[in-house]
């Protein structure tokens, strides 16, 4: 549409759709039927693989790499591991940030999901499908596991690890360094590893 800016060295991939106002930096990759909604800036070095859907005024860092295949690998007779190809795709929410060097998995079957307003920071690893609510804000060096279903205006802290095939409710709290390897309810804030109710890690703590 008008008023679309791409820079030098950029490729934009077949049947892709520019909304108005995109803003395409020098050296971003987007591939083939892509959908990127009006006012959404993609930073230099941006990489988009192909059959990702972005909303509007969205933007991403640079270096953030979206649509990846995830880490999926099944053993065989013989010891070694075989690719599990990975069919889905991404799906990104309206006025979303992704901080740079950030990596968004794309679904095994299925939708990677970002939900509109979320908040990524640096250097954050978020694997196939994954659905993170509306509205939560995760910080740097945060891994999460594939088929993690994480809740509406949560707040996640740096170097978090959470654990696959787990639901995270919404307005939960996870303080810096948590490890999470079980589900969590509605307005929990946790701490620890593995994460626990944040009274009883302080109160834990003396004894650590």
């Amino acid at each position: 549409e008008e008023d679309v800016f791409v820079g030098a060295l950029a490729y934009i991939g077949a049947n892709t759709k520019l909304g108005k106002g995109v803003r395409i930096y020098p050296q971003v990759y987007v591939g083939e039927n892509v959908v990127i909604g009006e006012n959404t800036i993609l930073y230099p070095g941006v990489r988009v693989y192909s059959d990702t859907v972005i909303g509007k005024e969205t933007t991403l860092q640079s270096g953030a790499v979206i649509g990846g295949e995830g880490f999926g690998f099944a053993p065989n007779s013989d010891n070694k591991y075989d690719k599990v190809f990975h069919l889905g795709n991404v799906r990104i929410g309206d006025h979303v940030e992704i901080g740079a060097n950030t990596t968004i998995d794309r679904g095994t079957i299925g939708s990677t999901v970002i939900g509109n307003g979320v908040k990524l920071d640096n250097l954050i690893q978020i694997a196939h499908n994954v659905e993170v609510g509306d509205h939560t804000v995760i910080a740097a060096q945060t891994g999460i596991a594939g088929s993690v279903r994480i809740g509406k205006n949560c707040m996640i802290g740096g170097q978090v690890g959470i654990a696959g095939h787990i639901e995270i409710a919404d307005q939960v709290k996870i303080a810096a360094q948590s490890g999470v390897s079980s589900s969590l309810s509605k307005g929990e804030i946790v701490m620890g590893t593995p994460a626990m109710p944040i009274r009883d890690f302080k109160k834990s703590y003396i004894y650590f």
